[in-house]
């Protein structure tokens, strides 16, 4: 399984359920990333896309503790138990956890991969990501070049788990 994301200096992904920046080119890539895969995420995140709606091409998967939640396109499940169960459906390589905060926590310890989008720039955050750099379990498998956003910088870094 994969994670995707983008964090600033002190890992922060997001604050008040919104992202700290939003980057054309970086949501270019999750597109690209992400675009025919398995995208999972929790109720809130799903409900911060355009109109609330599902990602079009694209199979979503929402975890929502309501039991009474429906959304025309996505497939809802109530528990973890419930989501490993549906994900045994689908390879492994093109699933995609997609946020937010407690679904990344909840999904790392069975993620093989992380696509990171790292701006040098630091936001006033309230949600976070464990610093893989500091992780013994990950490593750097490849780093883009310098990105430029005005007058941020960015770059696309891959880390794998260590077997």
């Amino acid at each position: 399984m994969n994670l995707i994301f983008s964090v600033d200096k002190n890992w922060g992904i997001g604050k008040d359920n919104k992202l700290l920046v939003r980057i054309p080119s970086d949501m270019k890539n999750f597109r690209e990333e992400t675009i025919g895969k398995v995208i999972v995420m929790g109720r809130k995140t799903l409900e911060s896309f355009p109109n609330g709606q599902p990602l079009s091409e694209r199979t979503n998967i929402v975890l929502s503790k309501n039991k009474d939640y429906k959304v025309r396109g996505a497939i809802v499940v109530h528990s973890k138990e419930e989501l490993l169960e549906k994900l045994k459906e689908y390879e492994d390589d093109s699933i995609y956890i997609v946020g937010g905060g407690m679904i990344y926590e909840m999904m790392l310890p069975y993620c093989k991969v992380a696509h990171v989008t790292k701006i040098d720039y630091e936001y006033e955050a309230d949600t976070y990501f464990p610093n893989l750099d500091e992780s013994p379990e990950w490593e750097v498998t490849a780093t883009s070049d310098e990105q430029t956003y005005f007058d941020l910088e960015y770059y696309y870094v891959k880390y794998e788990r260590i077997s």
